[in-house]
């Protein structure tokens, strides 16, 4: 029986074994061990090409570590961790969610952003949401932690906080760089191409509702290495 991965688990795999293999070369002194990661990455970087070429018809291994190892270091600085994003669930006075369609792949989704150094998480959601969209937002709480990879939502190791906030103020203005479009949407009225919806919008409306008091996140795989949940 032929066996399958999806793209999602290619790309899973391929950044975990390069993670282990770039933190590996940053704590070793051992040339021997050095060459060991090196052809470690070289594996990790022919699994993510297979996942690309499944995206794109393109299969660029070698790119792919050239780019791992751009971001190389010692020590403790080449202890290989997810990327931190933030992403605002914002609701508005009619209980209407607040996306865009984002310019680089034409999807919808809430705000996110990258969480930039100097500012804390909250902050940035603030910032993020008034520069995507010209909406000011007062930040209520943190309503979810997801994995980028696990979610479909990114092609690099991240982690998302998503924060439920309140719109306060502004028009909305989509970025002209960031946003192809924006706009407030009820439960039942999202886009049929927005992504990652069937595991966050329960979740996002729930708070709306209060009905949702805990923080959600992605749950455990069992056993972890062997598909999605």
């Amino acid at each position: 029986m032929a066996i399958s991965a999806s793209e999602k688990e290619l790309r899973r795999w391929a950044e975990a074994l390069a993670g282990v293999a770039r933190t590996g070369m940053g704590f070793t002194d051992s040339q021997f061990e050095r060459e060991r990661y090196e052809e470690i990455l070289l594996i990790a970087g022919d699994i993510k090409a297979a996942a690309d070429e499944d995206r794109d018809g393109s299969r660029d291994a070698a790119g792919h570590v050239v780019e791992w190892m751009k971001e190389s270091a010692t020590g403790v600085a080449g202890y290989i961790t997810p990327k931190v994003a933030v992403g605002a669930a914002v609701v508005n006075d009619e209980g209407k969610l607040l996306l865009i369609q984002r310019s680089d792949s034409g999807v919808w989704l809430y705000p996110t952003g990258w969480c930039d150094v100097g500012y804390s998480a909250p902050e940035v959601v603030v910032k993020e949401v008034r520069e995507e969209t010209g909406i000011e937002v007062e930040v209520v709480r943190l309503i979810g932690v997801l994995d980028g990879l696990q979610l479909g939502a990114s092609r690099v190791p991240l982690y998302s906080l998503i924060f439920y906030c309140r719109a306060v103020g502004g028009t909305l203005q989509p970025h002209e760089l960031e946003c192809l479009d924006a706009g407030w949407f009820g439960r039942d009225e999202l886009p049929a191409d927005t992504l990652g919806s069937e595991r966050w919008a329960p979740e996002i409306f729930g708070v709306v509702d209060g009905l949702q008091s805990e923080v959600f996140y992605d749950d455990l795989r069992q056993p972890v290495w062997r598909g999605d949940q």
